[in-house]
Parts: C-alpha cells; structure tokens; sequence
C-alpha cells in the first residue's frame, strides 16, 4: 500500500496512514486517513459518527489573486463549495461521468448536421426523463428562500436524482462540479452553487437537467428570494413570455431561425436584451446536439423543424447590454455592467399538429407567479401557460 504522506491516522495519530475511509469519500465529507484495516475498524464506533455531518464548503472555485485581481461586474461574489457528490454505480451515467476531463465522446463523433428524429421508445425515453426532470426541478424551487444556499439547493437536486434513479446530468461535464447551475442576479448562467445564502430581492436561475434510461432532460425557471424589486419583477415576467413567444413559433415545418423573432421583439417591449453568446441545443441521447437555436433576431441558423426532433429553447434576457463575460472559474457569465438576467428553459418535441412540451409543469402556472399571488403582487402573464394565452390555457 502507498503511504500518505503528510497526513495522520485519524485513529491512532500516527504518520503516514495507508488507507482513506471510503464512506466519507463517498459522502462528499473531508478525507478521514487510517494506519490500516485494523485500525479503521478499531476506530469505526467513534468515526461513524463524522459521517453525519454536513460536508464543509471549503473548496474555492477561484485562486486568490483572481479574486483580488478580477474586474467583478456587480456586486456578486464567489462563496466557497463542497465536494463533487458521487452517484451510485447501480445508476446508469453518461459516458462523460467517469472521464477525467467530463469529455463526451459520443457527442465527439456526433457530426451529422441534421437533428435526429426521435420515434417510438426513444420518444417515451424522452417523455419519461424529462416528467421526472420537471419534479426534481420543482422540489428545487419550492426550496428558495432568504438564508438557502446554492449549495444547499444542489445537495437537493442531487439527491432527488439519485431517488429518481437518474445522473444528474451537469455534474462532471466538462469538468462541471456541481449537480445544478444557480445563476443569481447578474449571473446569465453555468452558476457554480455556493455556500453564500441566497438574499432578500435576489432573482435566483435553477437549471436542472437529468439524464434517465439512456437520454436526457433539460429545463429552468427563474425565481424570487423575497418581494422582488419592479425592475426585477419585469425582467423575470419578459424572460418567461420570451421562453413562450418562441416555443409559439414551433411547428413542422418552421426554420430553426425564426424562433427568435418572437424572443427578440418580446424582450424589445420593455427595452431589454436578448444574450447572443448561449442558445437552446438538440437533446436527447446527448446531452448537447444539433439543432442549434439562437434566441436573437436575424441568426442565421440552418434547417427546419421535423417530426420526432427535441430541442430546448431557454432565452436569456438581461436588463443592460446583450454581452457576458466569463468569471475566472471558466463557467459562470454575467452580464457586463452588473445589471441582471433573467432565463427560462423548456425540453420540446415537434408533434404533427405543433410541439409537445416534454418538461411542462403539472401546474400550469410558473411558479414564480404562485410566488407573486402569495404575496398580492399584480402580474399579467400575456405568453404561455398561466396567463391569457388561449393555446396554453
């Protein structure tokens, strides 16, 4: 056996330990070091008891000259994250789970520019992951309030999957260590979930994809931590009737391209923008594939809508400039002047007479409309389920 240098047995105290309890590993818990087997079970009464705690977020996601050096564009900042979580191996994953770098190589060797068009069990995959991506998705928004933690939310979503049987699908892609996005305030999107507690008048993005049975599903929602300022009000209510105004141009037939039109002259109402940089992807066996869907006007996205092609459209609408910039982290955009933004995402599938939404809540209303009822807050949603749309209502 190697021995660990620098480290002690946490049974004896002696140097050199040449063994690391494997439920803590599997805990996400700081590593616990033992002489040998005989030590480790000696101490295991004593030890078990560590195995209750909380992983410690201890884990920075930038080094500390990124944080003194870096221009932040808002007032956001880092907080510090726990562990990457494991999933049981009985749970089927994605090629990318257990690669070093989370490459997917079958999404490598994806090189046909045409969607694949999904019929009979591939469609029920689908059907199935993405029901079962939308619960894990509302337990998770159910949970917001002033105090929670990013982290605290992914500890949510992670176990929910792992209930559901299913991987959740961002953790480990490319290297992702995190089982959720949360994108808060200024954040676009790709958020890392943090231990910093989510505040009184944030708006807080929850961007959930499950990979079940061999296909994955896709979806977000953006919520309200607390009564929500005006402006915060109107960006989140125009990103969602962004989300629909695009979804309403989906029918066999219709180029990929046009679905921005109606993001763009929705987000155009209330002087806002439409980020040019991220748009929705084909999913299914693959988590990102052909078709590409630009959510800006006037993109010149080739092809058009088939049957049995699932994609995702999830505009993101922000109050200032179209641009993002990159945090050190390599994952997390925000906009360029601070000012926030707002997304939704839905899983679709083109059907004969129009699309069928494969992520679509039970409940019709979103619920950062139930939010607003709680809180006598007057709304009108104008596009999409929940409103005055008559073809989702």
């Amino acid at each position: 056996m190697t021995a660990m240098v620098g480290q002690k047995c946490s049974g004896c105290g002696k140097g050199e330990p040449t063994m690391q309890c494997p439920k803590c590993r599997e805990l996400g818990l700081p590593p616990s070091y033992f002489c040998e087997q005989t030590c480790f079970q000696k101490s295991w009464k004593t030890h078990r008891a560590e195995h209750k705690k909380a992983p410690e977020a201890s884990i920075s996601t930038m080094s500390a000259e990124a944080l003194m050096m870096y221009n932040f564009t808002g007032p956001l900042r880092p907080g510090k994250i726990t562990p990457m979580k494991l999933v049981p191996k009985d749970i089927g994953r994605p090629d990318y789970a257990d690669h070093p770098q989370g490459h997917s190589m079958a999404e490598k060797r994806d090189t046909n520019p045409r969607p694949t068009r999904l019929r009979g069990d591939d469609i029920e995959g689908m059907r199935t992951v993405c029901r079962l991506a939308r619960e894990v998705l509302d337990l998770a928004c159910e949970a917001v309030k002033p105090g929670v933690t990013g982290d605290q939310i992914d500890k949510i979503v992670h176990d929910a999957c792992v209930e559901r049987k299913s991987y959740p699908s961002p953790l480990n892609y490319f290297g992702f260590p995190k089982s959720v996005c949360t994108s808060v305030n200024e954040v676009i999107c790709h958020g890392i979930p943090d231990n910093r507690p989510f505040e009184e008048g944030d708006i807080v993005n929850i961007d959930v994809t499950l990979y079940h049975n061999g296909y994955h599903g896709d979806l977000n929602e953006t919520v309200f931590v607390g009564k929500p300022s005006e402006e915060s009000l109107k960006l989140v209510l125009c990103a969602y009737e962004c989300l629909w105004q695009g979804i309403n141009a989906c029918k066999p037939g219709a180029f990929y391209k046009n679905i921005a039109t109606g993001i763009s002259s929705r987000a155009k109402e209330d002087n806002f923008s439409v980020v040019k940089t991220y748009c929705g992807h084909g999913i299914h066996k693959l988590f990102h594939t052909t078709p590409s869907v630009p959510h800006y006007a006037n993109n010149k996205a080739p092809g058009c809508m088939e049957l049995g092609h699932t994609f995702t459209i999830e505009p993101m609408i922000n109050v200032g400039s179209s641009g993002d910039v990159l945090w050190p982290d390599n994952w997390t955009a925000v906009t360029p002047d601070g000012t926030r933004s707002a997304q939704f995402e839905e899983t679709m599938m083109i059907v004969e007479d129009g699309v069928e939404i494969l992520t679509r809540r039970p409940n019709p209303k979103p619920y950062f409309a139930r939010q607003l009822d709680e809180w006598g807050i007057a709304y009108e949603i104008k596009a999409g389920p929940g409103g005055s749309d008559p073809k989702w209502n």
